[in-house]
């Protein structure tokens, strides 16, 4: 038996996501097409449109549908008519890769807001701010970032990918110009994602040869996917902090990162003195137990956290970081299993140490 305490990473697919999503195989219509099959996939497109829009406070025509998180960052990013962009220390990589000015972050991983200010004293930029971190869980105070960013004359982005469906979400009320968000984060379906755009702001599209998506996104949209993504969005938010106070309360000697600011209730980030990462991952994964470095990365090796190193952990520190994160079927057994296996390992290292 596996115990499964990645879900920042991905999350097993929800049986009602399932459900949805086999129902909609079943409508085998092109969505552009005009014919009665074409207008009963459009119907399904529609409905999920309208269901995430109601989810997130927006307009569903503000919605772009898109292959995930990443692509919507990009779209953003390289869409916006700008001068300069602006990017905070701790964004995902599918942002940083992009360039733009980084915006410090305290040593909570929260946004330096004086710092902040400095940098909008420039021509007019986009800036990227994250909701809540994927490492670390830490929430930024989006909505008065985002008077501060408007108030200069800028734009905001915010990727919302590991927000959706752990914390309210909604578009009118953060103030943000661009909105990122996933399904897969929460027992959604890989493949699919979402850029809520405000009303009246041109984005130029990333993919071109057709006129989908408002001819924001070219390309006949997934709409196995896109049922999936609506169905997630129905379920009630993921609230997992007892589940999280009680592991973190089981590891008295570990340092657990940004304990001080708000974060989200399933996800906790911390470092065992004189454990690597590394071997940590593996000795879990021969326990049974699946969860992630603060750091990996797609090749898969365990390499220094850039979200640790903004926020200025150590060196040494910083490279026994490991990250757990619960999602909707984590259970107390899981937890009691984690902390049990954690213990073991302790035990093992303190008598190597003697």
């Amino acid at each position: 038996m596996r115990t499964y305490l990645d879900h920042n990473a991905t999350s097993p697919l929800r049986p009602c996501v399932k459900a949805a999503m086999l129902t909609a195989m079943d409508v085998h219509g092109n969505a552009s097409s005009i014919h009665g099959e074409g207008r009963k996939a459009r119907k399904l497109m529609d409905d999920a449109r309208e269901a995430l829009a109601f989810n997130l406070g927006c307009l569903p025509q503000m919605i772009t549908f898109t292959s995930g998180g990443t692509e919507a960052n990009n779209m953003a990013l390289r869409g916006v008519d700008v001068e300069r962009v602006l990017v905070s220390a701790v964004e995902h990589p599918s942002v940083l890769a992009l360039g733009g000015e980084r915006i410090p972050v305290d040593a909570q991983g929260r946004v330096d807001e004086a710092a902040l200010a400095k940098l909008l004293q420039g021509p007019k930029a986009l800036v990227s701010i994250m909701l809540a971190n994927n490492e670390t869980g830490v929430i930024q105070n989006i909505n008065e970032l985002a008077q501060v960013i408007h108030n200069a004359g800028h734009l905001l982005h915010v990727d919302a990918v590991q927000a959706f469906g752990k914390i309210p979400v909604n578009f009118g009320l953060l103030g943000c110009d661009l909105l990122t968000i996933g399904a897969h984060k929460v027992g959604g379906p890989v493949g699919i994602g979402a850029l809520v755009i405000r009303d009246g702001l041109v984005v130029e599209p990333l993919v071109q040869g057709g006129g989908q998506e408002l001819r924001r996104r070219a390309g006949t949209e997934n709409n196995i996917a896109i049922a999936g993504f609506a169905a997630v969005a129905k379920e009630p938010l993921l609230d997992q902090s007892t589940l999280r106070d009680t592991l973190e309360a089981a590891l008295p000697d570990a340092t657990i990162f940004s304990k001080h600011a708000t974060r989200l209730s399933n996800t906790s980030c911390f470092a065992l003195s004189n454990m690597s990462a590394e071997s940590l991952l593996m000795n879990y994964d021969l326990e049974g137990i699946a969860v992630s470095s603060g750091s990996a990365c797609s090749s898969g090796k365990v390499t220094r956290s850039h979200v640790l190193t903004a926020m200025g952990v150590a060196p040494d520190l910083a490279a026994n970081a490991i990250r757990v994160s619960l999602g909707w079927n984590t259970t107390e057994q899981d937890i009691t299993h984690f902390i049990a296996v954690t213990h073991k390992l302790m035990a093992r290292a303190k008598l190597r140490a003697a």
